[in-house]
This record gives structure tokens, C-alpha cells and sequence, in this order.
């Protein structure tokens, strides 16, 4: 396997700008008979973050942004020049995440998660649940919510790395944080990334296991790791669901930095697709004891850093982004093969793209820009993968410190 120079992992926070012009039409190509989407959320990740949420109308495309703080300060890792990390600023898929009708956010910069109720008639209203709950480790970067368990689950990255959990409901909010389940980074505060932090923290499909994938350094021969904790029903004196603090922890053959990583669907046993920015992706199987192997490998020649991925059921296929370059890949849920690319080179000017989602026949992919180029949100047509619309953010004040990609369904 080829691994690139470290300074292919390194997100800078300027990168050559391109030369195409931006679209002129913002109509629909295609027909997307499915479902759309009700909302996508973001967070501003500014020195006083906000939750922004952006409707989506009738044909897929996103209205303007609502902004709402979350009372915490968002945050940026640094670079290996010592310098604030843009765009990618939390090397993380999932800085925000829902889970029912609440929504939850981090806040890098004050060590605290957010939680907010959606309007039922109005998704871009937002009410704070309780006030932000306080962690016990540093640098929250990536959350998972599970409604079924009513339990959500933060991964920190400084100098105090791992897993802390909390119940939460409609009422109070989030309950006390329980106490870390450690992860060996040695990183600082702010960490140094983007290798050996963590990346992405989520619930299996059935919501009894939490996985969280840690990036590894190929340049000093350390290898990332997926690692699983089970959950707990109901084992507490009151009842509450819990995780559990025994961990399993697996370096799945031929990964080194994995990244983002999404369930994928209908897979006995259960199947993971994983990026990982060293090479491109890969399709992992997991145990009944929560061991992950290697099923497959997908390595995307000229990439730089395939760091995010969404699964559209639509499609039934998983679309990676890559924060250097102006594209997305298709790829097979069943072996990781590239079975299609949407370029978008000669559209925008946007350098790359991170978090993303599909809704119905769209898919949302925010590209945070850099310091010459605005941040923005790409909306493609799936059926036709043409850019429908190209949706900027710096009018409601949202930067290249932008991070997340949330959908209300």
C-alpha cells in the first residue's frame, strides 16, 4: 500500500485556489423521486459557536442559514507549523449529530457538549435543552446520540483523549458525564493533528455498540484503531442505559489513519465502510465480540486526504470527500470499488469538501473554503450528479472554521 508524504495529511489552511467560475443555475437535473430532507445542520465551530440550520425546499436546495448559539466556543487543532488548523479545524466527521428531535453539538474551545430541541414546525428553530454539559476530557470533536437508548456519547481529542457518555431527555437536558474511557494519544491542548486524533465517534445500526475510529501516523509506524464499547440496558440501580467501560479495540488489517465511517445497511454481520486518508477506504466486518477485520480495500489513486463518507439508501452506494480536492467518489458497498465521481473542478472554487450527508435524492456537502475562498454547501443531484446549487455561508457569518454535516429527515 502507498502511503503519502506527510505533508499530503496535513490540512493546510490555504490551498491553490481554482480557476473555474461558479455556476449559474441553481435548477434541478434529474428526477429524485425520493424523500427529501427537512434541514441540515452545521456548526459555526467560531469563537462563540452556533448551531446554523438551513431548510431545504421542495427541490432539494437550502434556503438561508439560522444561526443559534450553543454557550460554549468552538475550537481549532494545530498544524504541523504550529498553526490553527482551516478548513477541518476538528479533524473529525460528526461534530454534531440527531438523534429524534434533539440535536447535539460540540464546543472544542470550553471542553462542553450542547443539546437543542427542533421546532416540530419550524426545523431551523432551535431551543437549548438544560445548559451544555461539561466533559471530562479536552477537546470535543465528534458525538453520537442514540433516541433508543437515550444516551450520547462525546469523543475528546487533547490532552485528555477518549469516550465520555451522559444521559440526556426533553426536559433536563444532559445528565452528568461519566468518567473518560481513556484513549493513548499524548496529544496537547490544543491537539496537533490531523494524525493520531480522534476522528469519528457513532453508533452501530442497532445502536448497542459505540465505535469510534482513531487516527494512527504512518511517518513514526503507528497504526490507527477502531475501537467498541457495548451498551448497557438497564444494569445501573435506576435502570439507565449506560456504556459499558470494557473496551475491544482492533487495528483492521492494511488501515492506518482511519477516518470517517458510516453502518452499512442490511449487513449480517455487521459491515462497516470506513475512509481512511492514507489510501481511500475500506469495508470492515464486525465481530459478535466487536473484532473488526478487513474486507475490503479502496484505494483512490490520486487523493489526498479521503477523510468523510456518507451512505445515500437511495443509491445504496457510499460518496467520500476529500478536503484537498474539489470532488466526490462513489464507491461500492460491497467491495469499495470507485463506481462513479461527481467533479466538481470546473464548477467552484471551492479547495475540497469534509462532512456531508445524503437526504433523498440530494446530497449536502460542506466545503468550510479557506481564507480566499467562502465557505459553502454544495447540494448534488445524485441521479443526474450535477450541481444543483452551490448555497454560500459567509452572508450569515459562517467561516472557514465550519464543521459538520447533520440531516432532519
Amino acid at each position: 500500500m502507498h502511503l503519502p508524504s506527510s505533508s499530503t495529511l496535513i490540512f493546510l489552511s490555504t490551498l491553490p485556489l481554482l480557476t473555474a467560475a461558479l455556476p449559474a443555475s441553481n435548477g434541478i437535473h434529474g428526477r429524485n423521486p425520493a424523500h427529501n430532507g427537512k434541514a441540515i445542520y452545521l456548526i459555526t465551530n467560531g469563537v462563540e459557536n452556533s448551531v446554523a440550520a438551513l431548510p431545504i425546499s421542495a427541490d432539494g436546495t437550502l434556503g438561508d442559514a439560522k444561526l443559534t448559539p450553543t454557550g460554549g466556543k468552538g475550537g481549532a487543532t494545530v498544524n504541523a507549523m504550529g498553526q490553527p488548523a482551516a478548513p477541518d479545524s476538528l479533524v473529525s466527521q460528526s461534530a454534531l449529530t440527531i438523534a429524534g428531535k434533539h440535536i447535539f453539538a460540540v464546543n472544542a474551545g470550553s471542553n462542553t457538549i450542547s443539546m437543542f430541541a427542533i421546532d416540530s414546525k419550524d426545523p431551523t428553530w432551535l431551543k437549548m435543552v438544560g445548559e451544555p454539559a461539561a466533559l471530562p476530557g479536552t477537546f470535543p470533536n465528534t458525538v453520537a446520540a442514540s433516541a433508543k437508548n437515550s444516551l450520547v456519547c462525546v469523543g475528546t481529542t487533547g490532552s485528555k483523549a477518549g469516550i465520555s457518555c451522559a444521559n440526556f431527555d426533553a426536559k433536563h437536558g444532559i445528565g452528568a458525564m461519566d468518567a473518560l474511557r481513556p484513549f493513548p494519544l499524548g496529544q496537547s491542548d490544543p491537539p496537533s493533528g490531523p494524525v493520531n486524533t480522534v476522528s469519528h465517534t457513532f453508533f452501530s445500526a442497532d445502536q448497542l455498540t459505540l465505535f469510534t475510529t482513531v487516527k494512527g501516523n504512518p511517518m513514526v509506524n503507528n497504526t490507527g484503531f477502531l475501537s467498541a464499547f457495548s451498551v448497557d440496558r438497564g444494569e445501573t440501580a435506576d435502570c439507565a442505559v449506560t456504556l459499558s467501560t470494557k473496551e475491544t479495540r482492533s487495528k483492521p488489517n492494511g488501515t492506518a489513519v482511519l477516518f470517517g465511517s458510516q453502518p452499512i445497511p442490511d449487513t449480517n454481520p455487521p459491515q462497516i465502510f470506513s475512509t481512511d486518508a492514507s489510501f481511500g477506504a475500506a469495508i470492515l466486518s464486525v465481530s459478535p465480540s466487536s473484532t473488526a477485520t478487513t474486507l475490503a480495500l479502496g484505494p483512490i489513486a490520486d487523493q489526498m486526504a479521503t477523510c468523510w463518507v456518507a451512505i445515500s439508501p437511495v443509491t445504496k452506494t457510499a460518496y467520500v470527500t476529500d478536503v484537498a480536492i474539489n470532488r466526490i467518489v462513489e464507491m461500492s458497498l460491497k467491495d469499495a470499488s470507485i463506481t462513479g465521481e461527481i467533479d466538481l473542478r470546473m464548477q467552484t472554487k471551492s479547495p475540497g469538501f469534509i462532512d456531508l450527508r445524503a437526504a433523498g435524492g440530494y446530497l449536502y456537502a460542506l466545503a468550510p473554503g479557506n481564507a480566499t475562498v467562502k465557505a459553502a454547501v454544495s447540494v448534488v443531484d445524485l441521479a443526474s450528479k450535477a450541481l444543483v446549487q452551490q448555497k454560500e455561508l459567509a452572508p450569515f457569518g459562517i467561516a472557514a472554521t465550519a464543521m459538520g454535516m447533520a440531516v432532519l429527515m
